[in-house]
């Protein structure tokens, strides 16, 4: 083996932690070529679906959706396998095309990667036009290369920064209400200092730092600084000037500023147990949050540093194994799950966005005026991956068979400029090693 080849298994093999609600991601294996397409097949018979095992509540909604399809008609019968949720990437990257299921889940920015090693076929000729039109704009960035869809999700993701009313209002902080009132990273910074004033112990935020910010939700819950700045973890292939920019730069040194003011949140409840009046999480804690503030619960955008407020997006999602010899069939259980039963039974369970315009419109959560609207006009103004402007809102993660090495980099820059590292030399180390792993993998082109 070349010293190239062994550099490439090193880099494209880096296997990550992520936190909930996003699963381990690792990417192995390289290929090139011609695209790989799935066979249509008769339409009839059996069909093999993998599923991550995650919470109860969501396994029963897949399993329900599984036993209502089977009963609904006597063509295709779906043959469910649940596989544990830290080992279900793993376990897609470790198995060979050939002995994939026709159908398979699989998180979000895990996507290109499978496409890029021949495991994921396009599902455009296989799912209705009525399911790909009803997928929001977000969804369908995150499940498209190059013009086709690999991939396409029941439910969705958003950031947010929580509130307890009670605790601003006491230390007269004025706050936003929508995107379009957004605090600037000086007003959120002026709003720390005006609710430290007020706090015993000088601990006005909660930023998740028990996950890690060397793991995905170091990516996942900041990068939305890097974007908002102007800037973005990788321009076409190259890193450096896209993610070590001035302004990206300053912006990290501000979220550095902040830790000063940040609650450890050892025991999961600083938020939840008013010790900080700001919680900068997702749109999973709002059943906690809801449940221990009631109507001193607010939600608001993350703050602005120059480009609009950005929140990432994405989460998981399905599509149909490369190898699969009936991919009709394939797409007529893909076309089930999606609709409206079963996209609103899913997210009743889990508490995410919905995926689909249908859904989204009559979520009590997500709806215009419901609790949690926030998240849902965000995910409206969609960004892609690649054109980042300062209207559009949620930017998914680079869709790039690459993007393992982004996200360790990125993450592991994150955690040391957190740590006190030069912002400007953490983040010059990281582009670096990103463009000589891009250099290394002749761009990870997928054809």
């Amino acid at each position: 083996m070349s010293s190239t080849s062994r550099r490439y298994r090193r880099t494209a093999c880096t296997g990550l932690a992520l936190a909930l609600p996003l699963a381990a991601l690792a990417a192995c294996g390289g290929s090139s070529g011609t695209d790989a397409s799935a066979e249509g097949g008769s339409g009839k018979g059996t069909i093999s679906v993998w599923a991550h095992q995650g919470q109860k509540s969501e396994d029963a909604a897949v399993q329900a959706a599984v036993k209502s399809f089977n009963s609904s008609q006597s063509d295709i019968k779906v043959e469910l396998k649940l596989i544990p949720g830290n080992d279900y990437t793993k376990t897609i990257t470790a198995t060979s095309a050939s002995e994939l299921p026709d159908v398979m889940e699989f998180d979000g920015p895990t996507m290109a990667n499978f496409v890029y090693n021949k495991k994921l076929a396009p599902i455009d000729d296989y799912v209705s036009s009525k399911t790909m039109a009803n997928a929001t704009d977000a969804s369908k960035s995150q499940g498209e290369i190059g013009g086709k869809h690999y991939g396409l999700g029941m439910y969705d993701s958003g950031l947010g920064i929580y509130g307890n009313k009670k605790l601003l209002d006491a230390a007269g902080v004025k706050y936003p209400t929508s995107l379009s009132d957004d605090w600037t990273a000086a007003q959120f910074t002026a709003a720390l200092k005006a609710l430290k004033a007020k706090d015993s112990d000088g601990k006005t935020l909660d930023v998740q730092e028990g996950n890690g910010f060397a793991t995905e939700w170091g990516t996942y819950g900041f990068a939305p600084i890097v974007w908002s700045a102007g800037g973005t973890l990788i321009k076409g292939d190259k890193a450096e000037g896209a993610l070590d920019t001035p302004a990206v730069v300053s912006a990290l040194k501000t979220f550095q500023s902040w830790k000063t003011y940040v609650d450890p949140n050892t025991d999961g409840n600083a938020f939840a147990k008013g010790r900080v009046a700001l919680s900068w999480v997702g749109h999973w804690m709002y059943p906690t949050y809801s449940k221990a503030l009631g109507d001193d619960l607010v939600v608001l955008p993350l703050p602005d540093f120059g480009n609009g407020p950005k929140t990432g997006q994405g989460s998981w999602a399905w599509g149909i194994g490369s190898d699969s010899k009936n991919a009709k069939a394939a797409g007529a259980f893909m076309d089930y799950l999606l609709n409206d039963t079963n996209v609103t039974a899913m997210t009743t369970a889990n508490g995410a966005p919905p995926a689909t315009r249908t859904a989204l419109a009559a979520s009590p959560l997500y709806k215009q005026g419901g609790p949690l609207q926030l998240f849902a006009d965000q995910l409206a103004k969609p960004c892609g991956d690649s054109d980042i402007t300062k209207t559009c809102v949620a930017v998914t993660r680079p869709v790039t068979a690459g993007y393992p090495t982004i996200t360790a980099k990125f993450g592991e820059a994150l955690n040391s400029i957190y740590g006190g590292a030069d912002p400007k030399s953490a983040l010059e180390k990281a582009a670096r090693a990103i463009d000589q792993d891009y250099s290394d993998n002749a761009g990870y082109k997928i054809p």
